[in-house]
């Protein structure tokens, strides 16, 4: 027997297809186009592709794309003073600053100078409060995408058993108050939990995000159980590098009832929520209701 596989870049798609739709209505009704400013400081690869894969698809929805590209020299107060004109542009909903910065930048002070209704990607302080006291928040993109694509498979959650394995700011910890938020029994375990093994085979949903390559294998789950990999981590193997999860996809397949594989899991459908915290984000900022299905 072999576990379900979701399908992340499928749903992804279908996800965008749904903002699409929004953004068009939006603009046909109300001449309302929400616009989303992204910031890159310096040229890391890995950043360059992430901004080029969000600019393009921020314009296929219909959206309006702001990039901006500055130098890895750039002061913070040149940072800043950007952030406050971005902030004060009402034809800008979300602004996302692509993390990592250069070291001479404190990543903190960055966030917190966004206004937290146009925080796209979740991380203010203003934002983590409101989603850890139940309020109405902007919540981080990967652990929503991760929700998301729960309730699609599962339907309802209450009364689940989740274990969230990581316990980071960007998906560990909004990913339990998430999953709290649903109802579900949560336990958030990590690299040092005693009996980790043990702690795994309770979960019904079991969310890995502790960046480790393969680190939980398939003896760690409890059969039956949905597995959502967060994890990407890559494998060096001769002059070629691989993809790999935070669980042993080769063995979790054979006894998960479903499972997500890395890549073309949870990946696509960070940029996706992105999009849907932007379209939100613009629906708030306006008066006009939200999108069904697009927010925790």
């Amino acid at each position: 027997m072999s576990a379900t596989l979701i399908d992340g870049k499928a749903f992804a798609a279908k996800v965008r297809e749904r903002i699409a739709g929004h953004v068009a209505r939006l603009d046909e009704a109300h001449g309302l186009v929400p616009g989303l400013a992204v910031v890159l400081v310096g040229a890391d690869p890995a950043s360059e592709v992430y901004v080029r894969a969000k600019g393009k698809q921020t314009v296929e929805v219909g959206m309006a794309s702001f990039e901006h590209r500055l130098a890895a020299e750039t002061s913070e107060a040149d940072l800043l003073a950007l952030i406050r004109r971005l902030n004060a542009d009402p034809k800008v909903h979300g602004i996302l600053v692509q993390l990592p910065l250069p070291a001479h930048l404190n990543s903190d002070l960055v966030i917190n100078a966004i206004d937290p209704a146009k925080d796209v990607d979740g991380f203010h302080i203003s934002n983590v409060g409101l989603l850890n006291t139940g309020q109405r928040a902007m919540v981080p993109c990967t652990p929503l995408g991760c929700l998301m694509m729960l309730r699609d498979h599962l339907g309802g959650l209450a009364g689940l058993e989740a274990v969230v394995v990581g316990r980071s700011n960007i998906v560990g910890k909004p990913m339990a108050q998430l999953l709290l938020g649903e109802s579900c029994t949560v336990t958030i375990a990590h690299s040092r939990t005693r009996n980790l093994a043990e702690v795994c085979q309770r979960a019904d949903i079991l969310v890995a995000a502790v960046g480790r390559a393969e680190m939980i294998p398939g003896d760690w789950v409890k059969p039956g159980a949905t597995v959502i990999d967060v994890g990407i981590n890559r494998i060096a193997e001769g002059d070629r590098t691989r993809l790999v999860g935070d669980v042993h996809f080769g063995t979790a397949v054979r006894v998960a009832g479903a499972i997500t594989p890395v890549p073309g899991g949870v990946g696509p459908m960070t940029i996706a929520c992105l999009l849907a915290n932007t379209l939100t984000a613009a629906c708030r900022a306006n008066g006009l209701p939200e999108p069904d299905g697009l927010t925790a």
